[in-house]
């Protein structure tokens, strides 16, 4: 369904397992860059009526999250840590295409969402199908669903509203990039490391 090049190895869970801590600090602020992403597509954008509705849901959803994430870190203990830098998104971002018309700008950002919202549903799967830990498997597996249902709205946005852009040429762009990049990460434990 995700159209990912490359899957994560399911070992990639036991690193994550082995420093809940840093993993759940590390989602966290995951879902507080998707809320501000959601936020700055509508700041930019809002003449669309339809985005402007559906990504206010995903902002609050997401913010949702971040709270959610941050009740398990205080429930078991930990403290949250500083917000980490994302080297993954990073390098998405860079590939991001900032020429051309506004329109091919918008439609970029779009797909630059959705590729993340798919990589962290992959991340998700992976970890709601490897990890002992019987609550976080759980819990996974529901915010899985959550961002293969975000994955799926930035990328029908992008066909919506597409003047200039061939959106599934651009989207297997993407897909490749992403599939050659995903390769350098996965031996972290963090949610895109």
């Amino acid at each position: 369904m995700l159209g990912l090049k490359l899957l994560t190895d399911p070992r990639w869970a036991n690193i994550a397992e082995s420093n809940i801590e840093e993993i759940l600090t590390d989602h966290a602020w995951c879902e507080q860059k998707a809320a501000s992403n959601a936020i700055s597509l509508i700041t930019n954008n809002s003449e669309y009526e339809e985005l402007t509705h559906e990504l206010t849901a995903i902002a609050i959803e997401e913010m949702q999250h971040f709270q959610m994430v941050i009740d398990l870190i205080k429930k078991r203990g930990y403290k949250l840590g500083r917000e980490r830098k994302d080297d993954y998104v990073n390098q998405l971002m860079k590939f991001a295409k900032k020429d051309g018309s506004r329109n091919t700008a918008f439609i970029d950002r779009l797909l630059f969402a959705a590729m993340i919202e798919a990589r962290s549903c992959e991340r998700f799967r992976v970890l709601s199908q490897n990890i002992k830990d019987e609550e976080l498997a759980s819990f996974y597996h529901d915010l899985m669903v959550s961002e293969a249902n975000h994955y799926t709205t930035f990328l029908n946005f992008a066909r919506k509203y597409s003047v200039d852009v061939d959106v599934e040429k651009r989207w297997k762009e993407w897909l490749t990039f992403e599939g050659e990049l995903i390769q350098q990460y996965g031996k972290t434990e963090s949610i895109h490391g």
